[in-house]
């Protein structure tokens, strides 16, 4: 299922899109957004809730262009698609990685087949991303935004670099969809591995924060560590 954010000044525009997508793609989530400043500030609450960003480039004070590069500098992930009535522009979007360009009006052909690359990219990207289901919705986020989880009785807290996630599940089992870049320092705590900043005697120190880690997960945790410095080097 895409989530899919919409933002373009023009109301009509907007509908349109919303309702061609709509019919291209049956179950997908779209979110409507009027400028960019309005999107920038939506994204920042709502961190890892798109997918995929149809931006028109000539809006009010704000252009598609300076919100990309915004989004870029906290997103590397969100896949972006300019919007636009003049094929000038086309070239600009390499610095901000957008995935294509639609120019306006706009072709259902072409439509298609920019929504097929999306979830192509976003096939690729799985891998590095980690999906939480929960009453909010579905969220993926990328590994390496990842700083740690920890389970609470039946729920997993997940904490992010910009956003915090809680969902059912068991620890053992976001531990192997995680993978091997994430170590156990603990029953109830997964950390990412490349976050740990130090090791003292009964916890591991990320930045500031301190975590505990138990007499039985030490030894693996160093070697764990270990490896990880020898594989950045």
């Amino acid at each position: 299922m895409l989530r899919i954010g919409i933002c373009d000044d023009a109301a009509a525009a907007r509908l349109a899109l919303h309702s061609a997508l709509e019919r291209l793609s049956p179950g997908c989530v779209c979110y409507e957004f009027s400028s960019g400043e309005g999107l920038l500030s939506w994204l920042a609450k709502h961190p890892n809730t798109i997918d995929l960003l149809f931006l028109d480039i000539e809006m009010g004070q704000m252009s598609g262009m300076d919100v990309a590069r915004a989004i870029r500098a906290q997103d590397q992930r969100l896949h972006i698609v300019f919007l636009t009535g003049y094929a000038d522009y086309v070239f600009d979007g390499y610095a901000v990685r957008a995935l294509d360009y639609l120019l306006k009006p706009l072709s259902m052909d072409k439509l298609s087949i920019v929504l097929e690359r999306a979830a192509h990219e976003l096939e690729n990207d799985a891998p590095e991303t980690f999906s939480v289901h929960n009453t909010d919705g579905l969220f993926r986020v990328p590994k390496r935004d990842i700083l740690y989880c920890y389970s609470d009785r039946r729920q997993v807290h997940l904490i992010a670099r910009t956003a915090e996630y809680t969902f059912y599940d068991k620890l053992d089992q976001v531990e192997a969809a995680l993978g091997a870049g994430f170590v156990r320092i603990h029953q109830r705590y997964l950390v990412r591995i490349s976050a740990i900043d130090r090791i003292e005697d009964s916890a591991v120190f990320l930045g500031n924060l301190r975590l505990p880690i138990s007499r039985a997960n030490r030894t693996a945790v160093m070697a764990a560590c270990a490896r990880g410095m020898l594989e950045d080097f």
